[in-house]
């Protein structure tokens, strides 16, 4: 792959992450969904970066759950849900054209099935114990230290 496609890759990665930090903090901006962009692009990217994100503390958890099991957390499908349930009504409130409606409102119950279909993460075993895991924090750890 080409310098110019990895760094835009990388910036796109950056941008997606950024959007993923404000969605915390603005209800109607996902998080998850940017978090799993950012690692995707990443990826690509700056395997290093990624390799962050899927350690992180916050961010990791939901997106290793995503990648190895395509599981989704409890609160977060609640939330989900919720949400689109909230925006379902506003749409049924606010919009004239019964048929845009109707489909868009179609659309949104569609995704909050699919959503509340996904499996919860296994939670039988600790993600912290994984090897897997293990091994990427050791990396990080040397290449913060210099190694």
């Amino acid at each position: 792959m080409s310098k110019t496609r990895q760094l835009v890759f990388a910036c796109l990665a950056a941008l997606s992450f950024f959007l993923g930090i404000v969605g915390m903090f603005l209800p109607l901006l996902p998080t998850t969904c940017f978090m799993l962009l950012a690692v995707w692009l990443a990826s690509r990217g700056s395997p290093r970066f990624a390799q962050w994100i899927r350690c992180h503390p916050r961010f990791g958890p939901p997106i290793e759950a995503w990648e190895h099991e395509h599981a989704i957390p409890r609160h977060a499908k609640v939330l989900a849900v919720v949400m689109l349930l909230v925006s379902c009504a506003v749409l049924a409130i606010t919009l004239d054209s019964l048929a845009l409606r109707g489909a868009l409102i179609a659309g949104l119950l569609l995704l909050a099935v699919w959503i509340a279909t996904r499996p919860e993460p296994d939670q039988g075993a600790s993600r912290d114990d994984t090897p897997s895991r293990q091994m990427r924090e050791e990396r990080l750890s040397a290449q913060r230290m210099g190694r």
